[in-house]
């Protein structure tokens, strides 16, 4: 693996996640059930920063939050708020363009469960990382949830003891990079309406006037 690349198809450092995708791959000959790459503009200024692929989403199609519920409010505020050409995005070949903004994840394999250790957390942050040091000066990272918010603290070596996670709140990490936390846009979240639609919009018009 190159240290200063932020992904690797072939990646298999992590032998639970991989003999899952192993499985998993037997069990769904036509789902793509590798690591999943990042996806979107890679000059963009705002880098959403997920948990992992998810079983019949990412895991299935090969693009992040693609063909799974959490992409439903995700990909409709992206449209909604100028960081992308269409509000669905249902696979891979859909000619959906996200525009000044990627999407990657703190994890990119498909875990059991949807729950990555510790361990397979920290051993993917090398490649999170290198993404957080491709970015052009005056970018945002939009953290969802938790575990994608100290992955990305972490990443850039900083004390989690600074930079408490809240919803729509944000953290200067840098001169030129901010953080921006909200809850995940998951299925439990958004039926729980732990978030709901406005909440998630006004994190994102936050990250527009952020991002121009």
């Amino acid at each position: 693996m190159n240290p200063s690349s932020n992904f690797d198809l072939d990646c298999r450092q992590c032998p639970r996640l991989s003999d899952f995708l192993d499985q998993v791959a037997k069990q769904h000959p036509d789902y793509h059930a590798r690591p999943v790459a990042p996806f979107g503009d890679k000059k963009a200024r705002l880098l959403i920063v997920g948990l992992a692929p998810g079983m019949h989403g990412a895991n299935a199609t090969g693009r992040p939050f693609t063909g799974d519920h959490a992409g439903i409010l995700l990909y409709e505020s992206l449209h909604k708020f100028g960081f992308s050409n269409k509000a669905e995005s249902r696979h891979c070949k859909d000619g959906l363009k996200l525009i000044n903004c990627r999407i990657t994840n703190a994890v990119k394999c498909l875990p059991p469960q949807n729950k990555p250790v510790g361990s397979e957390i920290n051993t993917c942050n090398i490649f999170l990382a290198a993404e957080l040091a491709s970015l052009p000066d005056k970018s945002v990272v939009l953290a969802l949830g938790g575990i994608a918010h100290k992955a990305v603290v972490k990443a850039l070596v900083l004390k989690q003891v600074d930079y408490k996670f809240a919803h729509n709140q944000k953290h200067k990490l840098t001169k030129n990079l901010t953080l921006l936390d909200s809850y995940h846009c998951s299925r439990y979240n958004t039926q729980t309406r732990r978030l709901t639609e406005k909440m998630f919009h006004d994190v994102f018009r936050n990250a527009r006037k952020m991002v121009t």
